[in-house]
């Protein structure tokens, strides 16, 4: 079993107090406040790192399907565009979209398309957040050469 952590600490109000957050591996520490998350301030914001999550561990698991079925991709780029909105007496995240490219040599786009959407829905995070409506755009890019 692996387990990973990540801690944030907030202090005052909601709309002008603020926090910091920070993962255990020590790759990240930043600010987050309301403003960083409802408006344009600097700083991130929960739904900011949701996104990077989940980019990251889908193209991890697109990779991973690629490869075990034969492929070595040369690059994997995933965007994860979260909607936060409210909801309710309150907010909540109601869509992810994941849009990626990939340089794959030797794959058609129909198989890729089959990884990608496996991988979207296999991937660990997508997995966790299963309540949130997923979608996914994937562009198999030519290779160079």
């Amino acid at each position: 079993m692996v387990m990973r952590t990540a801690a944030a600490e907030w202090r005052g109000r909601v709309r002008d107090g603020g926090g910091t957050v920070s993962l255990g591996s020590g790759a990240f520490e930043g600010p987050y406040s309301f403003g960083s998350r409802f408006e344009e301030e600097p700083g991130t914001n929960p739904e900011e790192l949701l996104g990077a999550a989940h980019a990251s561990c889908f193209s991890m698991a697109l990779s991973l399907l690629l490869t075990e079925a034969g492929y070595t991709p040369t690059r994997i780029r995933t965007v994860a565009r979260v909607t936060i909105e409210r909801s309710g007496d309150g907010f909540a995240i109601t869509h992810i979209e994941l849009v990626t490219e990939a340089e794959v040599p030797g794959i058609d786009a129909a198989a890729f398309s089959g990884h990608a959407e496996a991988a979207r829905s296999s991937c660990p995070v997508s997995k966790a957040l299963a309540a949130v409506d997923i979608s996914l755009s994937a562009a198999l890019l030519q290779v160079a050469g």
